[in-house]
């Protein structure tokens, strides 16, 4: 229990520091962050948490994360699904305390609300196929950087700094194309919010492609390292 409250807490993190720089901060006039500030609230929610929970849960706050891990023979499949529920009403949570944030501010419109998509969703008009590919790849690199930097032959104490660097990347390059999943929980917690039911129809996609990504990663890292 103590790790799936671990995990609820994480992602609660992750969705109000990273979605709610996207909704608060980013088009702020004339001193908004930008894509540039969106993707390093992204990362630095996963280096705050990897050393605040990290000896608790694991730090996954993601399922694919937890999928990819399972995959790599570095988790228990039995704590799986309740980490995954953990996860996704974790960032459910967050992007409610967001929503209560935002709402009352005068004027606000709610809009995409940082939700994920493509086509006419994406913020450069990508689409599902560019989407599709861009989930599976970032996702993929995502749990390949993840295993290796916390392989038992890593530097230790430096894993959280490496996978909050590698999810801001993945940001700075896929921000344009689908607003950036790589996580099902947070995808899952936006569209919940999203104005039109858009984000709801377009969902699976977010579900489907880390998910995928996730596994490759897990079978190409165990087939080069097969030692934790």
């Amino acid at each position: 229990m103590k790790k799936l409250v671990a995990e609820f807490i994480g992602t609660f993190w992750l969705v109000l520091g990273g979605c709610g720089s996207a909704v608060l901060a980013a088009g702020f006039p004339e001193l908004g962050i930008g894509f540039a500030g969106v993707s390093l609230a992204f990362g630095l929610t996963v280096v705050t948490m990897a050393y605040a929970i990290g000896h608790i849960s694991g730090c996954h706050l993601n399922p694919a994360v937890s999928i990819g891990l399972w995959m790599g023979g570095r988790f228990d499949i039995k704590d799986l699904i309740p980490y995954i529920v953990a996860q996704v009403l974790g960032g459910i949570a967050g992007a409610g305390i967001l929503f209560l944030i935002a709402t009352n501010q005068a004027n606000f419109e709610i809009g995409g609300f940082a939700a994920n998509g493509y086509g006419e969703h994406s913020p450069g008009g990508f689409n599902m196929t560019a989407a599709l590919v861009t989930e599976v790849v970032m996702t993929f690199i995502f749990l390949f950087v993840i295993l290796g930097a916390t392989h038992s032959k890593a530097p230790k104490y430096l894993a959280g700094l490496a996978i909050g660097l590698c999810l801001t990347l993945i940001h700075l390059i896929s921000i344009p194309v689908t607003n950036t999943s790589v996580n099902p929980a947070r995808s899952t917690s936006q569209a919940l919010f999203a104005d039109g039911g858009w984000a709801m129809g377009q969902l699976w996609l977010f579900w489907v492609a880390p998910i995928v990504g996730a596994i490759l990663a897990g079978i190409v890292y165990k087939y080069l390292s097969p030692d934790n």
